[in-house]
């Protein structure tokens, strides 16, 4: 069995004494969490849970208004973003050229940190039953606040079908953005896991700079997700960026940072979409094999120079990470092989030649046993080869090229 994991969303309607109360928490909350921040900071990154309670609990009980289950909340918090900014750093090494002009990779840790995490946003985490509970036939939501308990409406509008008895609900997230008020849920479900030995079908999938993504399946069946659209719309964007950050106001300041959401809520909304149509078009029992492309850059020399920018900057890891919760939720998976050779080697003969690839006709020409096809086609194929690899039981597929005895 594997634990499904999904947020729910629902807008609040509190009256204006409600809102205050609300807000006076949030204000709260975001203080404490900046003090266990600091402390973090200031003793040698201790994550642990129970040492930050030792230190900081009994003080933050006597000055603080938050209940006692809020300010475990409030440790857990701060803990868990110190430890997912610590991945970000493992997985993103420092990267450098020595005097050899050889690239060099620094593994990072929270030590390279120069200032403590600052939590600007206003939010609560509230615990279900202790801090949010759902009254009156779920018809209003009683919650937390610095003084006594309060009742409220809300909606569930697009998230009804997750308030059955299979989804478990879990810790909450108070949030106000733009004047408005809402909890985020953690809901969690167990769900059967994939097994490699229901013969799944085997999908390759290349992502790229002019396809978002090209498909080669187990029947040979090709698709190529075109992402010239998203180019265009990626440098509207940055022209409107480019005239925003000439003037230097603080409204074009503003206005720059609502650019920036709004590309960002458009990029979300395309790679769901993406992640949804693969999903729903092979279904249950797929294995979905993906280049691992971790420190990978992407060659744009091909490319017009004003599009440059928006190939660099396209969140791959974002569609990846979709891709992954959308296919446990239909007993489907998602592995990662290397990225090395799957553009130069011809899947017929084996041939691994590096010049047989064209980028000005984007087209693969083997000149061993003269097989041509598309390039973006090519990776695709040889990456759902690794995949069958993975299959059979190699744990880390990857392409090696053959090497010649002496």
């Amino acid at each position: 069995m594997v634990k499904l994991g999904r947020t729910i969303k629902l807008r609040l309607y509190p009256d204006t004494n409600q809102a205050e109360q609300f807000l006076a928490m949030s204000k709260e909350y975001q203080r404490l969490t900046n003090i266990v921040s600091q402390w973090i900071f200031e003793n040698e990154f201790q994550l642990s849970w129970l040492k930050i309670n030792h230190h900081l609990y009994k003080i933050f009980r006597q000055e603080s208004e938050l209940n006692s289950q809020m300010i475990q909340s409030v440790f857990r918090t701060v803990s868990a973003r110190y430890k997912t900014v610590r991945e970000q750093m493992r997985q993103h090494s420092y990267r450098y050229k020595n005097e050899e002009d050889k690239w060099i990779q620094v593994p990072r840790d929270l030590n390279w940190m120069v200032k403590p995490i600052q939590f600007r946003r206003l939010q609560a985490d509230l615990v279900r039953q202790s801090n949010y509970s759902f009254v009156d036939k779920m018809q209003q939501i009683s919650m937390t606040t610095l003084g006594k308990r309060t009742k409220l409406g809300f909606t569930n509008k697009g998230f009804e079908k997750y308030f059955t008895d299979d989804w478990k609900l879990g810790t909450a997230k108070l949030v106000h953005n733009r004047g408005k008020w809402f909890l985020h849920i953690g809901i969690t479900k167990e769900v059967s896991d994939f097994n490699p030995k229901d013969k799944p079908q085997i999908v390759g999938i290349d992502r790229g700079l002019r396809f978002l993504a090209t498909v080669f399946d187990s029947e040979g069946k090709t698709l190529f997700f075109d992402g010239q659209k998203v180019l265009r719309k990626r440098k509207k964007f940055q022209e409107i960026r480019r005239k925003l950050q000439s003037k230097g106001t603080r409204s074009s300041q503003k206005r720059l940072k609502q650019l920036a959401q709004r590309e960002n809520r458009w990029m979300t909304d395309v790679n769901h979409r993406l992640a949804k149509t693969l999903v729903t078009a092979y279904g249950s029992h797929t294995l979905f094999v993906l280049e691992d492309l971790t420190n990978v850059t992407f060659n744009t020399d091909d490319l017009p120079k004003s599009l440059r920018s928006s190939h660099r900057s396209w969140s791959f890891f974002q569609l990846e990470s979709f891709l992954i919760y959308k296919a446990q939720a239909i007993q489907s998976t998602v592995v990662k092989v290397s990225p090395v050779f799957t553009s130069q080697r011809c899947p017929k003969c084996g041939l691994i030649e590096k010049t047989n690839r064209h980028h000005d006709t984007h087209e693969y020409w083997c000149k061993q046993c003269q097989y041509r096809c598309n390039d973006d086609r090519l990776g695709a194929m040889n990456i759902k080869m690794l995949g069958q690899d993975w299959l059979n039981g190699v744990m880390h597929p990857k392409i090696k090229k053959p090497t010649t005895a002496g």
